[in-house]
């Protein structure tokens, strides 16, 4: 048989390769220059990317970053949980700044839904942690766990169950009771009405409708058809469900290889895996964080950059937690993810530091580790090993060439690159699109 001469697309992954907040919305838009389709493919609205477009701020959660790019497709894959109301409510926001969303915006009708109860019971639980001693997670009282939990207890509602009223009726009056159980009594909050919240669903679904559809099969055919494609994830590696610091993460797979599963395409389809790293580290949350600085006092590290890094969640708004580079957990996060090659953001936040220091290990009860341990009660107790780096005093904000960076700026860089095994394909000096140097290009083959 004669071989096919037929061009596929070339496809990339975008993580998180730390606790998130990385600043992969940014990179996500540059990238759909040479894209023609984004996919997310797990999370929620708890996730937060703030894009800077000629010096104009837009913050997405669950519409694909890609959206700010005209003629550009965006999938919402069925690893995503998804609040119809917040869906349409973002929908309309875009629309009201002149961004045609409706034409260009795909659901999977696979994807789980967030309703009003799931909500409750996300803030009911992380108030019973807090009030009980036990700590709170840090979640965004969104929903998104305990949505999770109906998916992977066979028993949640879908985007396709919107399209049949009755047997949508059945399943949400099921799924109420269940959930009313525990808000009336161990939880003690107040039960919910199943028959608004029908209502408002069945409304919402009719306008959402026209942009239902297959989205596993779609990707395959534009992927056929030659079309690059850019899978968006949400959050950060060492907040994966599996592989982060349990139980302080999130509710979804948030690595490379779930870009496979969460949008309904076989792994043969990812073909480069791009890591975002920031300069530095950040957390937002609880959880351990083994180079965390304070942030409160004025001229420390740590303060300079809370401030200089403009570090507030784009969800919550909660200061994020912040600390020095850890190259022994961007070491497991590039072995979890396969990672192809990095992006380094805020690299311009790091200007005017004497000094700079990274992990690149941990001791822990007289051991000497080389990457992050997979218990969080280890990782706590982990004490960071420095190595420290001269800073440099000139400028990085805004520059586009390699050759222009500060001698200790590259030899900072090439340090990630010894430590971690990975290339810096990319470097982010400053919010807006076009402020990235560019080595080596995700979408080339």
């Amino acid at each position: 048989m004669e071989a096919s001469s037929t061009v596929r697309g070339r496809n990339v992954v975008v993580v998180g390769t730390q606790w998130g907040d990385e600043g992969k919305g940014k990179v996500v838009d540059w990238l759909t220059d040479h894209a023609q389709g984004v996919v997310r493919f797990q999370g929620g609205h708890n996730a937060g990317h703030t894009l800077v477009i000629k010096g104009v701020k837009t913050a997405l959660q669950l519409i694909p970053s890609g959206i700010m790019r005209e003629g550009v497709a965006c999938y919402i894959g069925n690893g995503v949980v998804v609040d119809p109301a917040h869906l349409l409510s973002e929908i309309e926001r875009l629309e009201k700044i002149g961004v045609d969303v409706r034409s260009r915006l795909h659901l999977s009708e696979a994807c789980p839904l967030i309703l009003p109860f799931h909500v409750e019971v996300d803030r009911a639980r992380e108030a019973l942690r807090e009030t009980s001693g036990a700590g709170k997670i840090g979640t965004t009282g969104k929903g998104i766990g305990p949505a999770y939990e109906d998916k992977v207890a066979r028993r949640a509602l879908r985007v396709q169950d919107l399209k049949h009223p009755q047997r949508f009726a059945e399943k949400l009056g099921l799924l109420v009771a269940l959930h009313n159980e525990a808000l009336g009594g161990h939880l003690a909050a107040k039960p919910l009405d199943a028959k608004p919240m029908l209502d408002q669903a069945l409304a919402l679904g009719e306008q959402l409708a026209p942009m239902f559809a297959d989205v596993g099969y779609r990707l395959h055919q534009q992927h056929q058809a030659g079309a690059n494609l850019l899978f968006e994830g949400a959050q950060g590696t060492l907040l994966d469900i599996d592989h982060g610091t349990y139980p302080y993460v999130t509710s979804s797979n948030c690595v490379a290889g779930n870009a496979a599963a969460g949008a309904g395409i076989g792994p043969q389809m990812l073909h480069y895996i791009l890591g975002i790293t920031k300069a530095y580290t950040t957390r937002v949350g609880s959880g351990p964080f083994p180079t965390e600085l304070g942030i409160d006092q004025p001229g420390s590290v740590g303060h300079h950059f809370s401030t200089v890094g403009q570090e507030r969640g784009t969800v919550t708004g909660r200061a994020r937690r912040c600390g020095w580079l850890d190259a022994a957990a961007l070491k497991r996060s590039m072995i979890i993810n396969g990672v192809s090659g990095m992006c380094i953001t805020k690299l311009d936040v790091l200007d005017g530091l004497p000094e700079i220091k990274i992990a690149v290990g941990y001791k822990l009860g007289g051991r000497l580790l080389d990457i992050l341990p997979l218990d969080a009660d280890e990782v706590a107790a982990c004490d960071p090993v420095y190595e420290t780096l001269p800073g440099w005093s000139d400028t990085t904000a805004g520059l586009t060439n390699w050759e222009q960076l500060p001698v200790h700026a590259r030899r900072y860089l090439e340090r990630i690159e010894a430590l971690t095994g990975t290339p810096v394909d990319m470097v982010s000096t400053g919010p807006d699109r076009v402020h990235t140097i560019l080595l080596r290009h995700p979408f080339r083959r």
